[in-house]
């Protein structure tokens, strides 16, 4: 995280005796990225985060073999047809990946266990619905439009608020997401062209401490899923602080960057991860040069595979195609894309009649690496699209 914080009670100093009101010593956990060279947080325990008494490899569910994207086709998948139910973690339902990064699809209406993802740091985006995010660290409440990033090995539950199915993307990294360095000063400031700042960040204000004995942990690591069981619940912790812990922040609170003509998709960037980048596409003043097409021209981004989730709104790009929203596109490496037949004089006569802005709200991230398709995509793809710009 760029900036530093403080939660709860630490002591004056680091690694010195910080003790509890019953005269023993709270226990000091550091989270720490990249070999102490990174960010890190200290967290204070009233137990040790280190005891447990059980260990259980778990069959995992949501680690499908992905296949490859053959024959090579720009895909359309409809995540509106795809099953409601289970929890934000288990339920996950794969559609796409690579060795860097997996994105899933999760209509969840029943709370997870504790979790712990020791491969890579996570960003889920909230869709619809409401939960509550309990952490080590404290709570967030997030809803509609919330990207929650959670830093690698945090453990922590989901919880769907009021009654809601929580439909969400889960974007799992196999390092660690981070603000685009461009946006940042050298010293890890938010700079003034960036789409957001520092005040626009959500993190838990306040512990969050849970007392209970022996409490199971799912774990997820490279080699796949362990349950391991703590002797005393890990929601213990009394305080921290650092540069490391998990954070909200809204797609409504990302500032869009306009030119005169048409700009191209990194202007959009929100995060940045091992060989990929999430971008945000939001409601924006069109392009104003007298003569601009205000819509993205053909292209083909030959390092990279697109994948677009379409949130709200109305994409002019794709009409005509059948995406809707809670649809999601995939544009690979190898085919050139751009707007539906007759989008582009829809779009120059909408300016001519006085649109002035756009109402899109998509998510995409587009990787470095082609990416494979899980079994949920497959089963849920519409096989007409790849035709549509011949239509």
């Amino acid at each position: 995280m760029p900036y530093y914080r403080t939660v709860g009670e630490v002591p004056r100093k680091r690694h010195v005796q910080f003790r509890r009101p019953d005269g023993g010593l709270y226990a000091e956990e550091l989270m720490g990225e990249e070999g102490f060279s990174s960010d890190s947080s200290l967290l204070y325990h009233r137990h040790l985060p280190t005891a447990i008494v059980k260990a259980e490899a778990v069959t995992d569910g949501t680690g499908e073999r992905l296949s490859p994207n053959l024959p090579l086709s720009p895909r359309h998948f409809r995540t509106q047809s795809l099953p409601v139910g289970g929890d934000l973690v288990t339920g996950r339902q794969p559609l796409a990946g690579n060795a860097d990064v997996r994105m899933s699809y999760a209509a969840a209406d029943q709370p997870s266990e504790l979790y712990r993802d020791s491969k890579g740091d996570e960003c889920v985006y909230i869709a619809s619905g409401r939960a509550r995010f309990e952490s080590t660290y404290g709570v967030i409440e997030a809803g509609e439009g919330d990207y929650i990033v959670i830093p690698t090995g945090t453990i922590h539950r989901w919880v769907p608020l009021d009654g809601t199915t929580v439909k969400a993307l889960a974007i799992e990294a196999s390092g660690h997401i981070r603000p685009p360095r461009r946006y940042l000063s050298q010293y890890g400031q938010f700079l003034e062209h960036a789409p957001y700042s520092e005040r626009d960040l959500r993190a838990p204000e306040e512990p969050f401490v849970v007392d209970g004995d022996e409490t199971p942990v799912l774990v997820r690591t490279r080699g796949g899923l362990t349950r391991l069981t703590y002797a005393h619940h890990p929601f213990d912790v009394v305080g921290w602080d650092g540069y490391l812990y998990p954070y909200a922040f809204n797609i409504a609170d990302f500032e869009p960057i306009v030119k005169r003509t048409h700009a191209p998709p990194p202007v959009h960037q929100t995060f940045e991860g091992p060989g990929f980048v999430i971008c945000s596409f939001c409601p924006r003043p069109l392009d104003f040069h007298p003569e601009a097409v205000p819509i993205p021209y053909n292209h083909h981004n030959v390092d990279s595979d697109e994948f677009m989730f379409y949130v709200g709104g109305d994409y002019t790009a794709r009409k005509g195609s059948g995406i809707d929203v809670g649809s999601i596109s995939l544009h690979p490496a190898g085919f050139t894309h751009g707007p539906q037949p007759g989008a582009v004089e829809a779009a120059v006569d909408a300016v001519s009649r006085g649109v002035k802005e756009t109402s899109e709200l998509a998510v995409m991230v587009d990787t470095f690496r082609p990416l494979d398709l899980g079994g949920a995509a497959l089963a849920c793809e519409d096989p007409g699209y790849a035709w549509t710009w011949a239509r």
